[in-house]
């Protein structure tokens, strides 16, 4: 099946997020590989040639056996992870489309999209297979820098987006952090500067010696000012004062639109309390109050959201949730998975990215 939401910015130039589920779980990996692909396709010729994939992630249920068999063509950065559909099939498909986008693969691995007069860089699957979780993380955002300083950017001033799976994520978060906030001391993001967008999940990959994978997203030559920090101290506190450090979402303001990146978000209140422990329907409606706070911080309500990834702790809580959503959100491209929640009492978290013009 596939869900597609095209958001237009004010020069008439298209976006697009688009979702491929497969219905039938019964078919086997190669079957629903064909499925989701042949979707694919269908869904860039619905789009149009104009319109260019710049980003896209596979979930996957069997990383180890299913990662070699996806195609390697080049066309844009590419990120797997073992995240299940929660629908009980094995394979999934988000991707990100810009209209006349110019896409390339960068000599180190990384892809640049020169869209709407910037370059922006995507990095997907970075990891440091053997490594434990501290060291991990902080010589993958080292890492990330060093590229950037060599595109004339850093990891201050132009990273706007992470995502950090992680194998075992009960176990290895807090190490995780802490790898995260050196990595941030010694490259200047504090809470005097600012820090990124970013969602801290559970997620495996092929390789089982990597006990965490990276994503990265980063602008080219920003503007002052134009990247803000989006808060909502009514509903959440800064997520320094519990020891961590991201922002809950991000704004980047260009010449005819404006995008905003909502971090991983959950049930919790302005003093980081969990809401409604043990209840997933309380904890959804919550999340969706927080989500939405978000939104109205940065002037977007829910029909400026592209798409959305919701992230259970729970399989049986599926069933439940997906209800709530198909009722809530019958127009907006989401997918539930399986992957736990980096703090235990949370049942359920979910992020979005938004677009509208300005």
């Amino acid at each position: 099946m596939i869900t597609t939401k095209t958001i237009t910015a004010s020069d008439g130039k298209r976006e697009a997020h688009t979702i491929i589920t497969i219905d039938n779980p019964t078919l086997t990996f190669e079957q629903q590989l064909h499925e989701i692909l042949t979707q694919y396709e269908e869904a860039k010729e619905s789009l149009g040639q104009t319109m260019r994939p710049v980003f896209r992630r596979w979930f996957l249920s069997d990383a180890v056996n299913q990662q070699p068999m996806l195609p390697d063509d080049g066309e844009c950065a590419t990120s797997v992870v073992e995240q299940p559909p929660l629908n009980l099939t094995k394979a999934a498909l988000w991707v990100w489309f810009i209209e006349d986008a110019v896409v390339k693969r960068d000599d180190d691995g990384r892809f640049t999209a020169e869209a709407f007069g910037h370059s922006h860089i995507f990095e997907g699957g970075g990891n440091r297979p053997g490594m434990d979780p501290f060291h991990a993380m902080l010589f993958m955002l080292t890492s990330t820098n060093e590229a950037l300083e060599q595109r004339g950017g850093s990891l201050l001033e132009s990273c706007v987006r992470t995502w950090i799976f992680v194998q075992n994520v009960d176990v290895d978060y807090a190490e995780v952090v802490k790898g995260r906030n050196q990595a941030f001391g010694a490259l200047g993001l504090t809470t005097d500067t600012r820090f990124i967008a970013s969602t801290g999940i559970g997620g495996r990959q092929a390789d089982r010696t990597s006990a965490v994978m990276l994503d990265s997203y980063s602008v080219l030559g920003l503007k002052k000012d134009s990247m803000r920090q989006i808060n909502a101290p009514d509903h959440l506190n800064p997520t320094y004062e519990y020891g961590v450090a991201f922002e809950r979402a991000t704004s980047v303001d260009y010449d005819d639109r404006r995008h905003l990146f909502i971090s991983g978000t959950a049930s919790i209140d302005n003093k980081g309390r969990i809401v409604s422990p043990g209840d997933i329907r309380k904890q959804t409606l919550r999340m969706w109050e927080n989500v939405a706070s978000l939104l109205n911080a940065a002037s977007f309500d829910w029909e400026d959201v592209g798409h959305i990834i919701v992230y259970l702790r729970d399989p049986a809580d599926y069933t439940v949730v997906k209800n709530m959503f198909e009722d809530r959100f019958p127009n907006i491209p989401y997918i539930i998975l399986h992957a736990p929640v980096c703090r235990t009492g949370w049942l359920i978290e979910m992020e979005c990215m938004a677009m509208k013009k300005i």
